[in-house]
């Protein structure tokens, strides 16, 4: 799900059923209901292992990228236009290769941020990805940081107004061994964050700024060893 401003709604777009039915439905909600939306073209169907939408402010449109279905792991890019209520797929010169992976938007930057990710394999031979991209609503572009996260997957990623950076943590790139390290991206590089205290190791949690406390709210994951959590933690800078 993402927020899209231009219309003042969120928007939904596929997962799987609980029959494990892989879904391309595209739905709104505009703070009382759900609308289910019907555009000339949509993505194919699939889910995703992070956040995978994001609000594009200088293109005015919501950006997908990547995601898992029916056998395929995808590295297509698409941009939901909420006020013509379309899906129109994209063909940059340069992309990142077919990947689940994080992604937010840098508001600082005016850009959207792709970090790691994997190929959707099973446990015995997926590949972890480690690199940075960003789109500029025409293309992506790789970036080689000074500095970055080890490769991982089923990351959360959130941009923190307060310090004006893409904040990310957690993940895994070992199967059933969450991570626990803090990074944020700058908009040139990635930079480790030190905290007193922090959340336990994990991957697959929610994530969010929260214009109220003005910190990033996380809740929730997979932690070490497999079971799944429900505590909630609040990231405020110092100021």
């Amino acid at each position: 799900m993402a927020y899209d401003p231009t219309t003042g709604t969120v928007v939904l777009f596929g997962g799987y059923s609980v029959d494990l039915t892989y879904l391309n439905d595209t739905w709104t909600w505009d703070g009382v209901t759900w609308t289910q939306q019907f555009p000339p073209a949509s993505p194919p169907a699939r889910s995703f292992n992070s956040q995978e939408m994001a609000y594009d402010s200088p293109t005015g449109t919501v950006v997908l990228f990547g995601g898992y279905g029916n056998g395929t792991v995808f590295g297509d890019t698409w941009e939901w236009d909420g006020k013509a209520k379309t899906w129109t797929q994209k063909f940059p010169a340069s992309s990142p290769s077919p990947r689940g992976c994080a992604l937010a938007y840098d508001r600082t930057g005016g850009q959207i941020v792709v970090f790691g990710g994997d190929n959707g394999g099973a446990d015995c031979c997926r590949v972890y990805y480690g690199d940075t991209w960003t789109w500029d609503g025409i293309t992506w572009t790789q970036q080689f940081p000074a500095s970055a996260p080890s490769a991982r997957t089923d990351v959360p990623m959130a941009y923190d107004p307060e310090i004006g950076k893409v904040v990310l943590f957690g993940g895994f790139n070992v199967p059933g061994q969450g991570l626990s390290d803090r990074w944020d991206w700058d908009g040139s590089t990635w930079s480790q964050r030190q905290t007193a205290t922090k959340p336990g190791g994990r991957w697959s949690p929610a994530m969010d700024f929260d214009w109220v406390s003005k910190g990033l709210v996380l809740f929730g994951g997979e932690l070490t060893g497999d079971p799944f959590a429900n505590d909630t933690w609040l990231f405020i800078p110092i100021r």
